[in-house]
């Protein structure tokens, strides 16, 4: 069973994409934060990761940056899902091996599992 972390600072938001991701039969692990995401990314060491860019403590492109520097964290897939769109992300983003960009509101969860899919397919 793949593992996926959830890093997204709006509980029902996060809870919602879990709940789905577990229903597609997927183990899930949650953080509210980019520096509680880096402590069950180590812990947890997930298949592939979530992530939001705009939140509390660190923002995802300070996560992923961070994340990145990591021996474990150097090469797990990662898509950004968020509500600003790819011309107001910041361009580090895509020197950091994103592997989607998705916009939560011009997508449904279901699309988002079929991503999440998609790119283990190709990982493993």
């Amino acid at each position: 069973m793949a593992k996926i972390a959830i890093i997204e600072d709006e509980a029902a938001i996060r809870r919602m994409y879990a709940l789905k991701l577990k229903f597609s039969e997927f183990e899930v692990c949650e953080a509210e934060d980019g520096e509680h995401g880096l402590v069950i990314i180590e812990e947890h060491k997930p298949d592939l990761v979530l992530l939001d860019l705009r939140m509390p403590k660190m923002s995802g492109d300070e996560m992923l940056r961070e994340l990145r520097s990591t021996a474990w964290g150097e090469h797990i897939p990662v898509i950004i899902l968020t509500n600003i769109s790819k011309a107001e992300a910041p361009q580090t983003l895509w020197h950091l091996g994103v592997s989607d960009f998705i916009v939560k509101a011009n997508s449904t969860p279901q699309k988002v599992v079929e991503s999440v899919k998609s790119i283990l397919a190709l990982a493993n």
